[in-house]
């Protein structure tokens, strides 16, 4: 019996069949830690299985059989073919039986099978946790230097975006008349925490945010009648962040339609919707 730590499961079953001497077909093995890429870097877990040989007749004989009924393989081939059946075995062994639904949801916790995405789902917590923490507190040392007097800053991380609420006595200058300080704000979060973690981000102050998303669902209702009924439309100029904020909303409205920003002449920016996808995929 060896105890084999490795990369991959492939590779695991590869360098047990060399260590024990064997075909990776004739392994008799246990998974004893399933692989993980981990989150950021972090929490990676490599395969670890414990196997045995264990060659039989009917192997044997199947063996003997392949080499009339066909060409001798090369030595690549063996290993990969091995490689294959020993992943599908190693798959078919994790099949469970049709159950009733209640009987699923009775077992969730309890389930072999559901353990590693549990366990997976955790870590991910948990990285996103400390994310979160280091950037709330990096965040709050930034706007301490700044002259907005500003006591509740906090961040969540969830889905890759950084969930980020600002709260304060000056809260409404910090967002600008407007919203240009809420704009730059965001775009300067954005370039950080995107070029270091990776993350996209929302960013709420005093429910500025909540507020534009009302306003702009509201002001697209007669826009998308209008597409309802002529099959396309355009919003007018729209400024900073309502132009994301309309893009998500009439992107959602409309799945199956083209939804894009465009620029005018001036540099100014709107949406536009029409049925560029559809009929370019049906040229």
């Amino acid at each position: 019996m060896k105890k084999v730590e490795a990369p991959t499961l492939e590779e695991a079953y590869q360098q047990a069949s060399q260590m024990l001497g064997c075909s990776v077909s004739e392994l008799q093995s246990e998974v004893i830690q399933h692989p993980s890429k981990g989150f950021l870097g972090l929490l990676k877990k490599s395969a670890i299985i414990v196997a045995t040989c264990q060659k039989t007749a009917s192997s044997h004989t199947k063996n003997e059989l392949k080499k009339e009924a066909s060409p001798l393989p090369t030595a690549e081939e063996n290993v990969a073919s091995e490689i294959i059946a020993a992943v599908k075995e190693e798959q078919a062994t994790h099949i469970e039986p049709e159950i009733e639904k209640d009987a699923i949801v009775d077992s969730f916790f309890e389930a072999d099978h559901y353990s590693d995405d549990l366990e997976t789902f955790e870590e991910e917590t948990v990285v996103y946790d400390e994310l979160a923490l280091m950037i709330e507190d990096q965040l709050k040392e930034l706007l301490s230097h700044s002259c907005f007097d500003i006591d509740v800053v906090e961040v969540d991380v969830r889905d890759n975006t950084a969930l980020i609420f600002i709260d304060g006595e000056d809260a409404a200058l910090l967002i600008g008349k407007e919203g240009y300080r809420y704009n730059a704000l965001s775009y300067m979060l954005f370039n950080w925490l995107h070029a270091k973690y990776e993350l996209f981000i929302k960013l709420e102050i005093a429910e500025f945010l909540t507020t534009q998303q009302e306003m702009i669902r509201n002001y697209i209702k007669p826009v998308i009648e209008h597409v309802e009924k002529q099959g396309k439309g355009k919003t007018r100029f729209l400024d900073g962040i309502l132009v994301q904020i309309a893009l998500e909303q009439l992107r959602e409205r409309f799945p199956d339609k083209y939804v894009a920003v465009k620029t005018a002449r001036e540099g100014k920016k709107f949406v536009v919707i029409n049925e560029f996808n559809n009929n370019k995929s049906h040229a």
